[in-house]
């Protein structure tokens, strides 16, 4: 398409000076020699010259608008699927509005650098090639004359260029963040904080601020254009009277045509006018390049979880997982998200007070442990112990720093991605639901689930009835996140969603915890179901789990301290003990 543009623009370029020398034979042949056959021609080559450029000029606004439509969709579509391939420590040091503003703000704006100032760049620089090629022909002393002006559009345009890109950039950083406070205060969870804590006033202040930097900032940009602009103006018309002057001057003398003289005055606008735009460009070419920079710094940001290049392929996970000395920590050695694109930060330029390397809290510490296919295994310990970080480590959310975790004897960093999802089930300590049908919420976890497998896996987790009673039954909306349904019905869906994928491995993060006894019951019995022949790691906060598992791994601070079946624990005396008379003390005096 591009390519396609290219041969427009020759067309056009070409066909722009033919009405110059259409008027110097008027008035240079036609008129003197009172030929009107000739000049019948003229004026057909005068109504012609428009009409074909007319419908060159459509076909090349459909081939650029057809290349530029499709830079965008590329664009977008490998930004895109880059992040998808990011691990959760980037989604966690990285506000959602930014990477928003990158796909949709900064993509448009390297389309334009292409489709706008690329195809006006080389428009300009064919027109003037031909242009000089036709004054030359005509007169090279009013040529030389026209184009003396020449440094006078370059010099400005380069510190002009340095100043727009500068702010440009700046302007996009202050929109970005402008996005983030949008998507932050605007989804429900932050809109009900704000709410709740009546900040509303204070998030409007801090979303004036960057509103009005994008502002100021557009104003200087504006301002900036139009000086230039006005100096650019100013070069044209000294060079045009020039000409005029000395083409006058050469025409009394006898030394030079009425027509050329006229033909210059002609094409002197369409030489000073792409030389303008050339000018121009060079500032729009700088100000894009800043959105190309964007785009490009996150597509070059580097995967942190990657698959070898030939994956161990296993069509079914049997569920043997084994911890081998694991350490894993949250922070890295530099910056994360997009904090990494930046290409100068102070640790670059040996400045280490940015660096983490000094301070490290290790989340996991030397865990080693060992679970076999088809155990129950409780994960117990108190808040903030590294429970939850274990759970994330298993399907590979993160990559650990020492130590190897094992599937079946195999590492999992040689497993290929897509399998060990397939494998692996999981129901967060926080249930998400889409902004969607509760079918659709459901279908995430089989594509082709039919209406018998939804109701299936629904009665299963002692919540079809609820879905029953609605009017619209699966094909209600379950509204953002899933805020129209309770705490608990949401938590019975994460589970449904996960027996409909029917893994080999459950990994249950509290996954009852906001359930009424009688949900908790029947939930606990449908479970019981679900785990036969299956593994299960699960985050115990009720009695009954920790009770049924074959296996309790007692985590404190990052570390793996006791592990052993119930009677074992209690024999010790430790840390299990000391839970169990505390955190399950109510669900015995229940019991």
């Amino acid at each position: 398409m591009l390519l396609g543009v290219l041969g427009t623009i020759f067309i056009i370029s070409t066909l722009s000076v033919v009405p110059a020398l259409l008027i110097r034979s008027l008035l240079d042949d036609a008129l003197p020699d009172k030929d009107v056959g000739l000049l019948t021609w003229l004026g057909i080559g005068m109504v012609s010259v428009p009409l074909i450029n007319a419908i060159v000029g459509s076909v090349q606004r459909w081939m650029s608008s057809k290349a530029g439509e499709g830079i965008i969709y590329d664009l977008r579509r490998s930004l895109y699927r880059h992040l998808q391939g990011m691990s959760m420590r980037f989604f966690t040091s990285t506000k959602t509005g930014e990477l928003v503003s990158r796909i949709d703000n900064d993509v448009v704006g390297a389309q334009s650098a292409i489709t706008g100032t690329f195809v006006t760049i080389i428009s300009n620089i064919v027109s003037l090639t031909v242009i000089l090629v036709v004054m030359l022909r005509a007169d090279w002393r009013l040529t030389l004359l026209a184009v003396a002006a020449l440094p006078l559009f370059v010099l400005p345009a380069r510190r002009v260029g340095k100043i727009l890109r500068k702010v440009t950039q700046q302007q996009m950083e202050h929109n970005a963040s402008m996005g983030a406070i949008l998507h932050e205060t605007f989804n429900v969870s932050g809109a009900l904080l704000v709410k709740l804590f009546n900040r509303a006033d204070a998030e409007t202040e801090k979303f004036s601020i960057e509103a009005a930097a994008v502002r100021d900032l557009g104003v200087r940009r504006a301002t900036i254009g139009r000086w230039f602009f006005a100096a650019l103006g100013l070069v044209s018309a000294v060079g045009t009277a020039a000409v005029f002057w000395v083409g006058g001057y050469l025409v009394i003398q006898g030394r030079l045509t009425d027509g050329t003289v006229v033909m210059f005055a002609t094409l002197l606008s369409q030489l000073y006018g792409p030389l303008a735009a050339m000018s121009n460009a060079r500032v729009e070419f700088a100000t894009s390049l800043v959105s190309f920079e964007r785009v490009f710094e996150v597509l070059d940001l580097d995967h942190d979880i990657t698959e070898v290049d030939e994956p161990v392929r296993v069509d079914r996970l049997e569920g043997a997982i084994t911890f081998d000395h694991v350490s894993f920590r949250y922070q890295t050695d530099g910056p994360t998200g997009l904090e990494a694109t930046k290409r100068f930060h102070p640790a670059a330029n040996g400045d280490d007070s940015t660096s983490h390397s000094s301070t490290r809290e290790w989340a996991l510490e030397d865990i080693d442990f060992s679970i076999e296919a088809g155990s129950l295994t409780a994960l117990v310990g108190p808040s903030g112990a590294g429970k939850t970080t274990i759970s994330y480590l298993v399907p590979r959310l993160y990559d650990v720093q020492r130590g190897r975790i094992s599937i079946d004897g195999h590492d999992l960093r040689s497993l290929k991605q897509s399998d060990i999802a397939a494998g692996i089930g999981v129901v967060t300590q926080e249930t998400y639901l889409f902004h969607d049908t509760i079918g659709a919420n459901l279908r995430y976890a089989k594509e082709d689930a039919t209406l018998a497998e939804l109701e299936t896996a629904t009665r299963a987790a002692n919540i079809y009835s609820m879905i029953e009673s609605l009017p619209e039954g699966f094909e209600t909306v379950v509204g953002e996140r899933g805020y129209r349904l309770s705490g608990g019905e949401k938590q019975r869906l994460a589970i449904a969603r996960v027996i409909l994928k029917n893994p080999q491995i459950l990994i249950l993060d509290e996954a009852t915890s906001h359930l009424d006894s009688q949900s908790e019951a029947l939930i606990q019995q449908a479970l019981e179901t679900l785990l036969v022949g299956r593994t299960a790691l699960v985050i115990a906060h009720r009695l009954s789990t920790v009770l049924s598992a074959d296996k309790i791994l007692v985590i404190d601070n990052g570390q793996l301290v006791e592990q052993g079946t119930h009677d074992q624990l209690l024999a010790v005396n430790g840390l299990y003990a000391d839970l169990y008379r505390t955190q399950f003390r109510h669900e015995m005096a229940a019991g």
